[in-house]
């Protein structure tokens, strides 16, 4: 495979010239270091490939955490239009809706220093977490229908949170269109045992602590100081949310032939937006995408519990609140302002989140004076950033940020790299408390596998994309 020449704009951008059978250019957000990493990877590879598929407006995106995926790269952002435009389950990824809570508190770094060992214990006792791990919230029929419809609504009402959570969840928690109908009898056997649980990979649940403010104004009013311990959230749609796309995935490729799209990859199997086998996916993907709302909702009120009985802590005092949960695997039905003209696209985000700026009207009432909060979590032993979208995000990635650090490594090599070292003991030298269910995970995850997330999140903050809000420290990870 000949690499693929990238040509400059700027210091944080590199275009991928229309060749071929793309339909449009591409556009890789990225500095000079982060370029480097990317010579020889597939990942740019696969941002041409996008530019092939029909009704894609403007350009094929990556953001700066870009790197190899199935179809779509992971980082990739592809917007279509809804009149000749199709949908990709490649381009959603396997864990719809995998994404990030974040939670603050009203503790800081003195209120946990002593028991951070025995909270860590009992989050990793109490959290269901692991390749297969079931919940303690087994689910009738008429409930998983119920979830797969409202979501965190859902779990609200059935007494898991406060309606305040999904004012602050993106979509408030519950995307419109789903239909359990669409959804196979396997991804709802999948699903009925896995409500409330993390899973393994690169999900996880961290104590953090707000290491440094940029910016006062919009920290202020998403409610985090400095020295303050939040806990951020990362998992998804568990089972029932792999077996969709892997569902909608089979029927596309069989289906491939009948519906005349020249494919550079079949991993890009698709279906026209128009079309009912398209709309069948988007209603199925959506049911996808409330069950993962409703899954982290849960997981935060079993954290809540976690912190109060360990640190014997009323509600009051332990202040626990939502300040934002953003979606990484999606795709939506959003409108923007092309060649000066409103539009209802299909934005693809797979492995980005949605960064919209101050007065957007899907922006939480408070934070509309500021904008959507970011939330980019890095490797287990650097921490995360909260960024907040920015309107130049709406004029060049259809409202898009990256969505973590990104891995440099497949976990194949990072498994032969770890080999012969203890990641939990090199991590507890860093500071940083790890628990897992595999050591496999861990070497699988260890931080040299990712990019450096400061690198990956300068570049959006210097592109205008998204800007630096808070730094936050890693105090303790578990994980599957």
């Amino acid at each position: 495979m000949y690499e693929i020449k990238l040509e400059r704009i700027d210091d944080n951008r590199w275009l991928l010239p229309q060749t071929g059978g793309m339909r449009v250019p591409g556009i890789i957000y990225a500095n000079e270091k982060i370029r480097q990493l990317l010579k020889g990877d597939e990942s740019t590879r696969q941002v041409a490939n996008v530019a092939h598929l029909p009704g894609i407006v403007n350009y094929s995106l990556a953001m700066p955490d870009v790197h190899w995926g199935y179809g779509f790269p992971i980082g990739g952002v592809a917007a279509f239009d809804l009149e000749g435009g199709i949908v990709s389950p490649g381009g959603v990824g396997y864990d719809i809706n995998c994404g990030c809570r974040l939670i603050a508190t009203n503790l800081t770094l003195d209120d946990v220093r002593d028991r951070l060992a025995n909270l860590t214990t009992a989050l990793y006792q109490q959290i269901p977490s692991g390749v297969g791990s079931t919940g303690a919230v087994k689910l009738s029929g008429k409930d998983q229908k119920k979830v797969l419809e409202d979501g965190a609504k859902w779990a609200v009402k059935a007494g898991f949170g406060t309606p305040a959570d999904l004012e602050t969840t993106e979509d408030g928690g519950a995307m419109e269109g789903a239909d359990p109908e669409q959804v196979s009898a396997r991804a709802l056997e999948r699903g009925k045992q896995q409500l409330g649980t993390l899973g393994s990979g690169n999900h996880f649940l961290e104590i953090e602590v707000v290491q440094e403010i940029f910016d006062e104004t919009a920290a202020r009013i998403f409610g985090l100081r400095k020295g303050q311990i939040n806990i951020m959230i990362h998992s998804g749609s568990r089972g029932l949310g792999y077996q969709i796309c892997d569902d909608y995935l089979a029927l596309m490729v069989k289906h491939s032939q009948k519906t005349g799209i020249d494919l550079p990859d079949r991993q890009l199997a698709c279906s026209y937006l128009d079309s009912q086998r398209g709309r069948n996916y988007l209603a199925a993907m959506a049911c996808g995408a409330n069950y993962a709302w409703a899954n982290r909702q849960l997981l935060m009120h079993q954290t809540q519990a976690v912190f109060e009985k360990s640190l014997h802590l009323s509600p009051r005092e332990l202040g626990m609140r939502l300040v934002y949960d953003v979606c990484h695997n999606i795709a939506k039905i959003e409108t923007f302002n092309i060649q000066g003209k409103m539009k209802k696209l299909c934005v693809h985000r797979k492995g980005a989140t949605r960064a919209f700026p101050a007065g957007h009207d899907a922006v939480p009432q408070q934070y509309k004076s500021v904008g959507q909060p970011v939330l980019i979590p890095g490797d287990m032993g650097s921490g995360s950033y909260v960024l907040v979208g920015q309107e130049k995000a709406m004029q060049e990635t259809f409202g898009s940020a990256c969505h973590g650090a990104g891995r440099v490594m497949s976990r194949t090599q990072a498994t032969k790299v770890s080999q012969g070292r203890s990641i939990s003991r090199e991590l507890a030298d860093q500071g940083v408390l790890v628990m897992a269910s595999s050591k496999g995970t861990l070497r699988e995850e260890m931080p040299e596998a990712y990019k450096n997330v400061n690198d990956v999140v300068q570049v959006m903050h210097d592109s205008g994309i998204a800007t630096k809000v808070a730094k936050l420290k890693s105090l303790a990870c578990i994980k599957g």
